[in-house]
């Protein structure tokens, strides 16, 4: 007897219902997966509502129309209404500055060397506010060189330091402009001889007495006719940015209107990424199950081309999700999102009226189909309406409509992971993973089982072919004697 071929094709058969919990197992890691395809999908979704229709900064952008951008820069940065105004510009902010006298040392040379001592230089210097602000650098004469202790002076404090080394001289400028109003925008002092050894004033208002400083400025302008002083070139008036760049002869006239296709874009990519999620939760909930195609165990694949693999599991992987209640119901909650009036604000109230209405074709699962003309009225009209229609506060339905959504979306997604976890899940911690643990156990068991049938059916088969083996034994020995 072929006890090989015997007790395998016996134990094929004794694997079958091994293979149909393969198979299951299999195709709950598929379902699993998909669920996790979905929660990314939704979280993709999530952050685009947050970070676009949300924002306010997404409707506050405005095109500004400026009679001398040579002059000045303008743009809107949190002003919500549209604004107007005549700027004319009578001096620049400038920084204070101040240089040395030709020392003729040797930048890379130790400070011990140069006859430096001490251990601190300290620094005053004005600040964005216009008012003075202190630091100091800690120095060791001798390790540190002027190249080293000018970029500790770049790094932790408020001035610039460059020293020529061909004229032997150190130059210093404050990092901001501006005027201090009656002190010195920088003051040198410290324990050290640093400053005299390079022959350096210790403020540069008394650099300026020397004709080698100058002092800081502050930036003089009208601003629809008012005489104002600025500390900095770039200061904010009613959260519009104003950048100076030259002094002007005569009035510079501006004005701004909503920026209605920066505004558009924002709710375009809404829409558009709403209907993608649409099409793929009712993909998934109407896709096909081929009950027929099971998941190929590893005998049924070795016996397939590459290509019978692919077509077989593309049918075997369909309708993981196909009526699943928990899309079902989200996608129901997300039409009601969209639909319900927002109680409680000023302008439009539902979608509808700024142009955003439900595709008629019911196939379409509630796409949204965008009036493009008449949502670029209603964000001329009012922009900030339109902000509010989407992200007003409160709770339930009294909230704004991308709100909603986003508390749709969180309940979605947190029934998603106690079925389907998430990559960094324990299986016992969601009910799939708890599952797949079960079907583990079965398999185990049911392995231990095969092992035990397969040595038993070796044992039958092997006691079998040795009491053929006598038999036949038995019977050449009688024919021997009967022969004889």
């Amino acid at each position: 007897m072929d006890i090989d071929q015997l007790v395998s094709d016996l134990m094929k058969a004794e694997r079958i219902p091994l293979d149909k919990l393969s198979q299951k197992k299999q195709y709950m890691e598929w379902q699993r997966d998909d669920y996790r395809d979905m929660n990314k999908a939704l979280f993709e979704f999530d952050q685009l509502i947050f970070d676009g229709i949300l924002k306010q900064g997404s409707y506050i952008k405005k095109t500004v129309l400026n009679s001398n951008s040579d002059a000045v820069s303008i743009r809107n940065i949190t002003s919500t209404a549209d604004f107007s105004g005549t700027i004319e510009i009578t001096s620049l902010a400038s920084a204070a500055s101040m240089y040395s006298q030709s020392s003729g040392l040797n930048p890379t040379d130790k400070l011990s060397t140069l006859g430096i001592n001490g251990t601190k230089l300290t620094f005053q210097s004005i600040g964005k506010d216009g008012r003075l602000e202190s630091a100091s650098v800690d120095i060791n004469p001798l390790n540190d060189t002027i190249e080293t202790v000018i970029s500790k002076i770049n790094t932790q404090t408020g001035v610039s330091a460059y020293y020529d080394k061909t004229e032997g001289t150190l130059s210093l400028i404050a990092k901001n402009t501006g005027d201090t109003s009656g002190s010195p925008e920088i003051i040198l002092g410290g324990d050290s001889n640093f400053w005299s050894a390079l022959k350096m004033e210790t403020n540069n208002e008394a650099a300026s007495s020397l004709g080698v400083g100058t002092l800081g400025a502050n930036a003089k302008l009208k601003y629809n006719g008012m005489p104002i002083e600025r500390s900095t070139n770039t200061f904010n008036i009613n959260g519009v940015e104003f950048t100076l760049k030259n002094k002007t002869t005569q009035p510079v006239t501006f004005s701004s209107a909503p920026d209605t296709e920066a505004v558009l874009d924002t709710i375009v990519k809404f829409v558009d990424k709403y209907n993608s999620l649409i099409d793929q939760i009712k993909g998934e909930l109407e896709e096909k199950r081929y009950r027929d195609f099971q998941p190929l165990t590893s005998e049924q694949r070795d016996t397939m081309d590459e290509k019978d693999v692919e077509r077989w599991e593309e049918k075997a992987k369909s309708g993981t999700l196909r009526g699943d209640s928990i899309l079902s119901n989200s996608l129901n909650e997300m039409r009601m999102d969209l639909y319900t009036a927002v109680p409680g604000i000023t302008g439009s109230n539902q979608l509808a009226e700024i142009g955003i209405k439900t595709s008629k074709n019911y196939r379409d699962g509630g796409k949204l189909i965008i009036d493009p003309e008449k949502l670029k009225a209603a964000i001329n009209e009012n922009p900030n309406a339109i902000y509010e229609l989407f992200s007003k506060e409160g709770t339930g339905d009294n909230q704004g409509i991308g709100r909603r959504l986003r508390e749709t979306i969180k309940t979605t997604m947190t029934n998603i992971e106690k079925r389907a976890g998430k990559a960094t899940s324990t299986n016992n911690s969601f009910t799939l993973g708890r599952n797949l643990e079960s079907l583990d156990k079965q398999i185990n068991r049911f392995e231990d089982r095969l092992v035990q049938v397969e040595n038993r059916y070796w044992r039958q088969f092997t006691a079998m072919e040795k009491a053929i083996q006598r038999a036949n034994s038995q019977s050449m020995y009688l024919m021997q004697q009967f022969g004889g």
